[in-house]
């Protein structure tokens, strides 16, 4: 075999693998907003509801709202609420803000998925805004603040089996996007390309 066609079939099988792997990747990926969608209508696994707006009368009743914030190591990212927790009636709208910053020398792309705990909680956890409805880009050492909008539906109250609840914690967790992923593959196989 010539040297020319090894090179040309090595390449060949370098780009089948990563096209292999790069699928896998991107419908890993595809599953999310199905899965999503389905926590969502049952409510399951922490998965919060989206609302427009708050038409809820607030009650008497209090809750508290930790707040937690996490990052996924494939993102160069800090994160973190900037209080650890809000206290409110429920029935009542909050605003609370994250911080986010990017520590590359690059953009960098990030989504982030979230949920409450107790899980049978986010049937009643309601937000009406929030950064995590869309993908976030941030520029080398960019920092901004990333609000959320949210309400505890008081048909929590009358659920038997959260009625008791007054802690509920909010999680996040930013990874980076597909696209972004994606892009530092391909700029890696071409770096390892061989020249010909």
């Amino acid at each position: 075999m010539e040297k020319g066609e090894l090179r040309r079939r090595n390449t060949r099988i370098a780009t089948g693998a990563l096209t292999v792997v790069a699928s896998m990747v991107g419908l890993s990926f595809a599953f999310v907003p199905f899965y999503d969608a389905f926590c969502r209508a049952l409510g399951l696994d922490g998965t919060t509801q989206i609302a427009s707006t708050n038409t809820t009368v607030a009650t008497d009743t209090a809750v508290t709202v930790r707040l937690d914030a996490n990052v996924d190591k494939s993102l160069p990212w800090d994160f973190y609420p900037a209080v650890d927790s809000v206290t409110l009636n429920i029935g009542e709208t909050s605003t609370i803000q994250y911080v986010a910053r990017n520590t590359a020398d690059v953009p960098t792309t990030g989504t982030a998925t979230f949920n409450v705990t107790p899980e049978k909680t986010g049937l009643y956890f309601n937000k009406i805004d929030c950064f995590c409805f869309q993908e976030q880009t941030l520029q080398p050492g960019e920092a901004v603040d990333m609000a959320v909008s949210f309400f505890v539906d008081p048909a929590i109250i009358e659920n038997h089996t959260t009625n008791e609840v007054r802690t509920i914690t909010l999680s996040y967790t930013f990874f980076r996007s597909l696209e972004d992923m994606m892009q530092e593959e391909s700029a890696q196989a071409s770096l390892a390309a061989p020249i010909n």
